[in-house]
């Protein structure tokens, strides 16, 4: 390294190259410089905004190459040292570029290079009392009132990204000005710690039963570094533990970050917070506009905010008197990012409570292995709900035999009887089905033809609203064909059940109940989600059917019946965690029903009832279903008890990927010397091997020794970088993989 009597900015630039960039101090430089600060600098021919990752005084750069950045972004350090750690570690574990990592803890205005201000905002009041002759002028706009119940809980206003998060639009709120019973204006918005709100709780909390208050108890002893797994049942009250320990973390001047799996339950989940908390709760996910971003990420790493909800990528925002780290339904597969940088939240969640020294709870009521792996060997304590909060009774669990039934469109007559006397009582049904669509695709009934995709090997799903037949993979869209494309025959059939075929059969089998359908395609538009929710709420007899929209964290209290249709889908997956994911959704399902005072009942239809793993979900003990897969993957050295990486290729020749993967595979092969536990596998093809018009082929590593593994993988990614690929190769590492596709 050459000594440089001027200092060097060691610069992290968001590209894939594995390496840092020198850089002399801009010229006329009026701050100094920091790690975390951004910089803008020349990269090639653009302009690019680059994380400072060290301060330096010598190069390995000779010194007349090296170039001066354009200038500080801002005078101080926007990633703090934990999070400049945390993405450290991130890059290293999952072998992926600092600087792409960095760019993943910045919200995408700052990416972008735009300023770090949180600007003004549109603040709403309400100008008058809610007395009873208001409520009853208002009972006919139902939205209105409830936008108006809201703000009278927030005397000194509410900003409109929080309104519109609980659902109010923009046009509720004009409606309500036009009546002169609330108004607006713009403020500035302030840095107001949280920690100087006078009171942190806006309702009491909810008495909690001994289990409860045993697991609050234990939390709350420590205010250092300790992994919690909170193992309740669906319905045990979970989340009220959650609002205690982040009343007791809020009162001793900490924040809290809450990670939940899906955009879905964010809505849900701070409307519940709001409520407790009086300090501000704000959230972090892609459903809000980069604005609204920007002002939440800035809000928690400036201490405005004391509560922080957000997805998995909320791990990576800054909260400098950060207390406590909550994972909601730590087993959701949503934790693992599927793209790019492919971490896991969750595991991430960890290792940021060891940096901040502060308590991380993952709770599930359908814990994966890897944890309760972690929990038996005594790394997590592990705390145990096994009772439903209030008089609530956990569900009764039934196997409906599908062998020589009479089926109706999918639904055994045996299920429509209890289905109708469930809604006839007044009550709600619940019907889970895990398929999009119309149907999952369309037959001659000629000649046997399936309509393919011709980008990928799969069928199209048929699609009724609007008519058109739709690759879920690739996004390929064509219209309904008339005829066969192979033998001009006009007889195609759609062939199997989705969600809206369902909804059809349902509404013609249940004239007199509304069915209210809940998957990806019901729910584009902005805030409908949030207003079917508050529709299934009102508790009016109707039936609920959807995808895994449904099944995740909901609380509906008048749902006393729970109908799964297809339950053998995913009981003979060519991936190992196949029958995991399987038991976990059933369980989340079933754990919908009698959540209220009614009692619960949960109808599996199944071709398999005999099944050793359908028969223990059947006895509600999910304990036992982990247990019996634990010990199957201690006999094979899976996961948890081994280690495993999945190196994938795409190409336009499937020879391309082929052969990359060969060469990783030959060198490690040569790599492997005496006592090493290090195998691999492939290359193979993936399940789809055909995706978007690109072959795919794997590379599966494994190991005994997660540092072994490790080692093996710098050596092949180095090798990766330092060869020439054909330009439509590429390939990814995915570490800890939980989706083997």
């Amino acid at each position: 390294m050459i000594a440089s009597a001027e200092t060097i900015l060691s610069v992290a630039i968001p590209s894939p190259l594995r390496r840092m960039f020198d850089y002399l101090p801009p010229a006329e430089c009026h701050q100094t410089p920091e790690t975390g600060m951004r910089v803008q600098v020349t990269f090639g021919r653009r302009k690019v905004i680059g994380i400072i990752e060290a301060i330096k005084h010598g190069t390995d750069c000779p010194p007349e190459k090296l170039k001066r950045a354009e200038s500080l972004q801002e005078s101080y350090s926007l990633l703090s040292d934990d999070i400049m750690k945390l993405c450290r570690w991130t890059a290293s574990y999952y072998h992926y570029s600092l600087g792409e990592t960095l760019s993943q803890a910045l919200p995408k205005a700052l990416r972008q290079g735009k300023p770090a201000s949180q600007g003004t905002v549109t603040n709403w009041q309400s100008t008058t009392e809610l007395d009873t002759e208001l409520r009853t002028s208002l009972k006919r706009a139902r939205k209105q009132l409830a936008a108006l119940e809201w703000l009278q809980l927030y005397p000194e206003g509410v900003s409109e990204p929080e309104l519109r998060e609980a659902g109010f639009s923009k046009s509720i709120l004009s409606q309500l000005e036009k009546k002169r019973l609330i108004q607006s204006q713009q403020i500035e918005i302030t840095d107001r710690p949280f920690h100087e709100f006078k009171n942190n709780i806006r309702q009491p909390h909810l008495t909690l039963n001994e289990e409860q208050r045993f697991a609050l108890d234990e939390i709350t002893d420590t205010s250092t570094f300790n992994s919690v797994l909170l193992d309740g049942i669906t319905g045990s009250g979970k989340t009220e533990v959650y609002l205690q320990a982040i009343a007791a973390t809020l009162e001793a001047g900490k924040q809290a970050l809450v990670l939940v799996p899906e955009i879905g339950l964010t809505p849900q989940t701070v409307r519940r917070f709001r409520r407790r908390f009086a300090v501000p709760v704000v959230c972090l996910h892609s459903g809000l506009s980069d604005g609204e971003r920007l002002q939440g990420w800035l809000s928690a790493s400036r201490e405005n905010a004391g509560v922080l909800i957000a997805t998995r990528s909320g791990i990576f925002t800054p909260l400098p008197k950060l207390g406590l780290i909550i994972v909601d339904e730590e087993h959701d597969t949503s934790y693992k990012q599927q793209d790019t940088l492919r971490y896991n939240a969750r595991d991430l969640a960890i290792y940021r409570a060891k940096l901040s020294d502060c308590p991380v709870i993952l709770g599930s009521a359908t814990p994966s292995l890897e944890t309760l792996s972690n929990a038996q060997s005594g790394k997590y304590l592990h705390l145990k709900l096994r009772h439903r909060a209030g008089n609530a009774k956990p569900p009764v669990i039934e196997l409906l035999d599908l062998r020589q039934q009479a089926l109706k469109e999918g639904f055994a007559h045996s299920l429509i009887e209890p289905m109708q006397s469930h809604l006839q009582r007044g009550e709600q049904v619940m019907v889970f089905l895990n398929r999009r669509g119309y149907a999952p695709s369309l037959i001659c009934h000629d000649c046997g033809e399936v309509s393919d995709c011709p980008h990928c090997d799969a069928h199209l799903t048929l699609h009724r609203q609007p008519a058109h037949m739709h690759c879920h993979h690739c996004d390929y869209q064509v219209a309904i064909p008339w005829s066969c494309s192979k033998c001009n025959g006009r007889r195609l059939q759609p062939s199997g059940q989705g969600t809206e075929r369902c909804e059809q059969t349902l509404e013609q089998l249940f004239p007199n109940f509304p069915v209210i359908r809940i998957d990806r395609d019901s729910t584009r538009r902005k805030n409908a989600l949030t207003e079917i929710l508050d529709t299934i709420n009102e508790g009016k007899p109707s039936i609920l059917l959807g995808t895994q929209m449904l099944a995740k964290g909901h609380h509906f209290p008048n749902v006393t019946l729970v109908t799964i249709l297809n339950a053998d889908s995913g009981l003979f997956s060519a991936d190992f965690r196949g029958l995991e994911k399987t038991g976990q959704l059933i369980m989340q399902v079933s754990g919908r029903a009698g959540r209220g005072d009614k009692p619960g009942k949960v109808i599996i239809q199944t071709y398999n009832p005999q099944n050793p793993a359908l028969q223990l979900l059947a006895s509600n003990d999910y304990p036992k279903f982990a247990a019996k897969l634990l010990t199957e993957r201690q006999q094979l050295n899976l996961p948890p008890i081994g280690h495993l990486a999945l190196f994938r290729a795409e190409s336009a020749t499937a020879a391309d990927g082929i052969n990359l993967l060969k060469l990783l595979r030959a060198t490690a092969e040569q790599m492997r010397g005496e006592g090493s536990t290090t195998r691999t596998l492939g290359p193979l093809p993936a399940p789809m091997e055909k995706r978007q018009g690109r072959y795919r082929y794997q590379l599966m590593v494994h190991s005994l020794r997660r540092s072994e593994l490790h080692q093996l993988l710098n050596v092949l990614v180095q090798q990766l970088e330092s060869i020439k690929l054909p330009r439509a190769l590429r390939w990814n590492l995915d570490v800890d993989p939980q989706d083997m596709s």
